[in-house]
């Protein structure tokens, strides 16, 4: 279905995400996150684990009582042995589920059916970049509220940059993808260029509304403040990253999309919920 035949209803849900304040509601849920209210904030996250089915067990602190704020319960780590990992030379970065993959077309990643993006734009414009990926592969992984919200390299390489692009704060859901054009290049990204044995590989943070503010180990919280002007960082010497390292966060959550380069002949899973160690690609 492309985005002009999505229906009616999709589109009318959509439309006040145009015209909201979708940086200023995001700073606000930054601020409330980050909240320290004691039995009220333990109240709230035994609630969302409940109403969202997560799985405590698998963390490191399992307890409500044990996190001070909704954030640090929503950025928890898991226990060592929570996600082992696969012995694959390429790995989920995340807990999600696969949204889309495949082949980049001439520059052209799948959006949805019927639509697609623009690599040059997803990349903040950087084209020499781009065409290193023109017939390359793709994978987009969406977070769900319940998952699990550290990011881990899914390779072994060396961060040599990364690059902020300012934008909006599009929800990212099934709606959405099906009714906002260029969702992903629109909206606010952190985009993160490792060297690896197989070639570059990229990842991309995208924000949503209410999860404008993400984070590397290595720099610390990138956002907010929002910026309206990409900001570089180049590293030298570069930082080093062992498979499953933690790369970064999403201080709440939203869609981490991967780009390999059409030499690392690596067919990505298709579809499908994912953890985060798991391998992506087909064997």
């Amino acid at each position: 279905m492309s985005i002009k035949n999505a229906p009616l209803r999709d589109k009318l849900a959509t439309f006040p995400q145009y015209i909201i304040p979708q940086h200023r509601l995001s700073q606000m849920m930054h601020w409330l996150t980050r909240r320290e209210w004691g039995g009220i904030t333990h109240g709230l996250i035994r609630q969302f684990i409940r109403q969202f089915n997560v799985d405590m067990n698998e963390a490191l602190l399992p307890n409500a009582s044990d996190y001070a704020s909704f954030n640090a319960f929503f950025t928890r780590a898991l226990k060592s042995e929570a996600r082992p990992l696969a012995d694959s030379v390429f790995i989920s970065p995340v807990d999600g589920e696969i949204s889309q993959s495949g082949r980049i077309d001439a520059g052209q990643l799948l959006q949805v059916k019927g639509h697609t993006f623009d690599a040059v734009h997803l990349l903040g414009g950087d084209q020499a970049l781009a065409a290193q990926f023109h017939h390359g592969h793709f994978c987009t992984i969406y977070l769900s509220p319940r998952d699990y919200h550290r990011i881990h390299s899914p390779i072994t390489g060396q961060v040599r940059r990364m690059m902020y692009v300012p934008g909006r704060l599009f929800s990212v859901n099934q709606r959405t993808t099906r009714t906002v054009p260029h969702l992903f290049a629109r909206n606010e990204r952190l985009i993160c260029v490792l060297e690896t044995a197989i070639g570059t590989v990229i990842i991309i943070l995208v924000g949503a509304i209410f999860v404008g503010s993400m984070e590397t180990v290595w720099e610390g919280q990138i956002t907010p403040p929002y910026r309206q002007q990409r900001d570089f960082w180049n590293y030298d010497p570069p930082i080093a990253l062992s498979q499953g390292q933690e790369l970064g966060r999403f201080n709440m959550g939203s869609t981490v999309i991967l780009l390999t380069e059409e030499n690392s002949q690596l067919p990505f899973k298709t579809d499908g919920k994912i953890k985060m160690g798991e391998s992506l690609v087909v064997s």
